[in-house]
């Protein structure tokens, strides 16, 4: 199966958290499975570390290095056809990285990783569970 991991759901993979869900964790382990996280994502990650919102044990790219290359995570880049849908998206959500991701998974036919429950308003496909 494949899978769009949202920001929070990378973050806590890579930091076995207690917010993990057993699910997610059997799903990463499954190595039939693939795991993608898009580099909204990342864009995210990026400001709220200038912002000091988020901290990081490294600098950002030596954790998209060790975090998401060496765990077989591709990184999805954000194409036409993706903004294309993203346009067309209703406005049940106004945060723009949940946006695309949201538009991303569903052109590419994939369901999305994420605990955020206005995620459902939408018509993709979702998992999240313990």
């Amino acid at each position: 199966m494949n899978f769009l991991l949202d920001t929070h759901a990378l973050l806590w993979i890579s930091n076995n958290s207690k917010e993990l869900s057993k699910r997610l964790k059997k799903d990463f382990e499954n190595r039939e499975n693939d795991f993608f996280i898009s580099i909204a994502s990342l864009w995210e990650m990026t400001i709220k570390i200038s912002l000091k919102k988020l901290e990081l044990p490294c600098s950002l790219e030596k954790y998209v290095k060790t975090e998401v290359v060496q765990n077989g995570i591709k990184i999805l880049p954000i194409s036409l056809k993706h903004l294309a849908l993203l346009e067309e998206l209703p406005f049940h959500h106004r945060d723009p990285f949940d946006r695309l991701i949201i538009t991303q998974a569903i052109t590419e036919d994939l369901t999305i990783y994420s605990k955020d429950k206005i995620f459902s308003r939408y018509d993709v496909a979702l998992k999240w569970r313990t």
